[in-house]
């Protein structure tokens, strides 16, 4: 049996933070509002994603939703209802920084999608590196039908990760797409039956843990930063982090497994 960790009502009101093999799943709990986000529920979230970055026993984080129907349903209507100008900027702000600080953590996030991804819902997933979603979920940034605008990063994110133009449609009409249709248009890696999300997810947090450390962090910067430079500026970034990781010790290491064909064993260094 691996040691479980698990931290609950001690540390967290809105969230489950389960600490298993080197995976860390944060499973949003507030299902009865279909795991809606409110500020308090953002603030855990990036306690939870810095204490997981932070944490030696962590090589990947997996961020789900409580219950069968939602992976998050949007952000709390009755806050948004009542904001002005001002704190109508610093809730789209502390969303903005929350979800700035699952896409630049230096480990890998797989979002597991179940159910309903809407709003601040659909926005988290494109914050993280990978998603995954089972048949029933549901994706949309609905805000104009409410006469606001996605605010949590949707009108940057999703338009880089689909394009231009599918991305407005989907913003502009506030319709929302299913499971298949987010595969098509490349918003999701995989649709998965309900029961094999989690399983799937894992199994594929487990094949990167089986990677370089460095190699996996490397790569995830090279692709994160590299996305909003040049392309010249992107390979000159790639070449920069390519000569920094030979100087690794994960390098030796998998180099020299492979010319004795063997398994490395990378010490993460």
């Amino acid at each position: 049996m691996s040691d479980i960790e698990i931290f609950d009502a001690d540390e967290f009101e809105n969230i489950i933070l389960m600490i298993e093999d080197g995976i860390a799943t944060i499973t949003i709990s507030r299902e009865k509002k279909l795991n809606a986000l409110d500020n308090d529920t953002l603030e855990e979230l990036a306690q939870a994603i810095e204490g997981c970055e932070l944490d030696e026993n962590v090589g990947v984080i997996l961020i789900t939703g409580a219950g069968a129907r939602a992976f998050v349903a949007g952000a709390e209507i009755d806050m948004l209802a009542e904001q002005g100008v001002l704190d109508g900027r610093e809730n789209s702000q502390l969303g903005q920084i929350v979800f700035l600080t699952i896409e630049q953590c230096e480990k890998p996030v797989i979002a597991a999608v179940n159910g309903f991804a809407l709003g601040g819902g659909c926005e988290l997933a494109l914050a993280c590196d990978i998603r995954y979603a089972s048949e029933n979920a549901v994706f949309g940034l609905p805000e104009v039908s409410l006469g606001l605008l996605p605010g949590y990063g949707g009108t940057q994110r999703l338009p880089r990760l689909i394009g231009s133009g599918l991305a407005l449609e989907m913003i502009l009409t506030g319709d929302m797409v299913d499971a298949q249709e987010a595969l098509r248009i490349g918003l999701v890696n995989k649709v998965l039956p309900a029961d094999e999300l989690l399983a799937h997810a894992r199994e594929r947090a487990k094949t990167i843990l089986k990677r370089s450390p460095v190699a996996v962090r490397f790569a995830k910067e090279s692709v994160r930063r590299g996305a909003s430079m040049e392309l010249q500026d992107g390979l000159n970034l790639e070449s920069d982090l390519f000569g920094m990781i030979s100087s690794t010790e994960d390098m030796r290491e998998g180099t020299k497994a492979f010319l004795e064909k063997r398994k490395p064993d990378f010490p993460g260094c």
